[in-house]
């Protein structure tokens, strides 16, 4: 009887000319359908102090797969910029390329902004700047405040207190060595330690011949004067890392607490989840469009 019912399974499927589609094949049709029939969204990818573009590979990648349109910001003096870190002096001059960046979007795209660590500074200044661009904005493990370091409560809850490592940076004084540093860097003995203690060790090692010393006096100037109403008018998602050593849980959540964003998400991860937690970033990432849809006021996930 189990072979009869296969011969005439067959025989439909012949006459159909037309074999059954996998799970995961139509999937992947109705993934081409929408990469041919709507603008896909698009992605802004921002990275921390010492990090580039090159941080977000692995995200890229699976959003890419995905169908969204994804660009990664290269700060200045970060990844392939050739600026001098010590030359950086103004928050303004190190976030320009992503300023840049917004002003050449067309009039009526509007951008999923992501930043990571510092690169939530660089997130709330293009938010001020160039609010009706950006439709969402997402903090990862990253530094969400309204105004910048305006205070010094805003300092202890935003600046990585590494005090319990040691003697961890490397610095540059650009100015003097009478003047305070221009620039940082975590030494490369302890980069993994700090930053890296969940990730894969080859990402781990990769980090570490990539990682450049940051424009430190930059991001020390990094306050935000608030001249329209946009910060307001965008979406804000929050994804804690519960493992980080950097931007301790403590902190996260004292930033959340003093600006609630719409959503929260929580990852598992040390302070680099874009290597040690890839696919759940990126589900999160992908969830976070979906309930910026239908804003209903903070809630943890």
């Amino acid at each position: 009887e189990h072979r009869e019912k296969e011969r005439r399974r067959q025989r439909k499927e012949e006459e159909n000319m037309t074999p059954p589609m996998s799970e995961d094949l139509v999937r992947e049709e109705e993934l081409q359908m929408t990469k041919t029939t709507s603008t896909p969204q698009h992605f802004v990818l921002v990275h921390g102090i010492s990090g580039g573009a090159w941080c977000w590979y692995k995200i890229r990648c699976l959003l890419e797969n995905s169908g969204y349109k994804v660009s990664c910001i290269d700060l200045k003096s970060a990844g392939i910029d050739s600026s001098d870190p010590d030359t950086v002096l103004t928050f303004e001059d190190y976030n320009k390329p992503l300023i840049d960046f917004l002003s050449t979007l067309p009039e009526n795209e509007k951008i999923i902004l992501v930043g990571h660590s510092a690169g939530g500074l660089s997130v709330t200044h293009a938010v001020h700047t160039y609010g009706k661009k950006i439709h969402l904005a997402v903090y990862v493990a990253a530094t969400m405040l309204r105004f910048g370091y305006a205070t010094e409560q805003d300092v202890l809850d935003g600046v990585p207190d590494l005090s319990e490592f040691g003697d961890v940076y490397d610095l540059g004084f650009g100015l003097g060595t009478q003047q305070p540093p221009t620039s940082s860097v975590i030494k490369k003995k302890l980069q993994r330690k700090i930053i890296y203690q969940m990730s894969p060790l080859e990402d781990s090692i990769l980090a570490s011949m990539l990682l450049k010393p940051g424009p430190l006096c930059a991001l020390q100037s990094a306050r935000f004067v608030v001249e329209g109403g946009d910060i307001d008018q965008v979406q804000r998602v929050y994804i804690k890392t519960v493992h980080d050593h950097v931007i301790k849980p403590n902190q996260q959540d004292a930033m959340i607490k003093k600006w609630p964003p719409s959503d929260i998400f929580v990852l598992e991860s040390d302070h680099s989840p874009f290597f040690s937690v890839p696919s759940e970033l990126f589900g999160m990432l992908v969830k976070a469009t979906v309930t910026s849809r239908n804003y209903s006021g903070p809630s943890e996930n």
